[in-house]
């Protein structure tokens, strides 16, 4: 009985083990995973604000080559 006990005494010790290895991994993980998250998104943010930046101008000079209203050539407003 007391050579079973033992035997199941080491086993127990080799799993708390395993499992605090398997912890310690887990954490590692997390923190990459956390870390490549946030890469990820910094990444896509920097994207946007690319992709408005180069829409932004578009829209400015579609404005600028009639969109826009302004006063006929010749300088006079009408009514005047």
């Amino acid at each position: 009985m007391e050579r079973a006990n033992s035997n199941l005494l080491l086993q127990n010790l080799c799993i708390m083990q395993q499992n605090e290895e398997l912890r310690r991994k887990a954490r590692q993980l997390d923190q990459e995973n956390k870390a490549l998250l946030a890469q990820l998104q910094r990444q896509q943010q920097q994207k946007q604000q690319q992709q408005a930046a180069a829409s932004a101008p578009a829209a400015s000079s579609q404005a600028q080559a009639g969109g826009g209203h302004s006063a006929p050539a010749g300088g006079k407003q009408p009514g005047k």
